[in-house]
């Protein structure tokens, strides 16, 4: 009786694992971007892996500010902060603005301010 009970469940995996849905797979596949976009989306959301880079993004969020005034929110040193702001204007996240010697940095469009939104909306529902 068991054999033919594994027998049965074994039979079913199979028609299950045979069942495609071509007309989806082509859907999806025609939809699907390139892998080269592909990439660069990941390379953008590894920007979003490290909590120092977070934090800058997230006081940006609230405040255009210097690199004097995020170093001293975070506490931390101007050199770490204007290294990782370095990552985050390539990244065309953030950019900046002279006002005589000293630079202000803002979130760079209204993207990146839905992302940290939503991510922010995401953790505490």
């Amino acid at each position: 009786m068991r054999g033919e009970i594994r027998e049965g469940k074994e039979e079913e995996n199979r028609q299950m694992e045979q069942e495609h849905h071509p007309e989806l797979i082509k859907t999806v596949i025609s939809d699907m971007p390139d892998e080269e976009l592909l990439y660069d989306l990941a390379e953008l959301y590894k920007i979003f892996g490290d909590s120092t880079r977070i934090k800058i993004l997230y006081v940006l969020f609230e405040a255009e500010l210097c690199v004097c005034d995020i170093a001293e929110l975070l506490g931390m040193t101007q050199s770490a902060i204007s290294h990782q702001l370095r990552v985050l204007k390539q990244s065309k996240l953030v950019k900046f603005r002279r006002e005589g010697k000293t630079m202000y940095y803002s979130l760079a469009d209204d993207h990146v301010r839905t992302i940290i939104g939503m991510g922010m909306e995401h953790l505490c529902e």
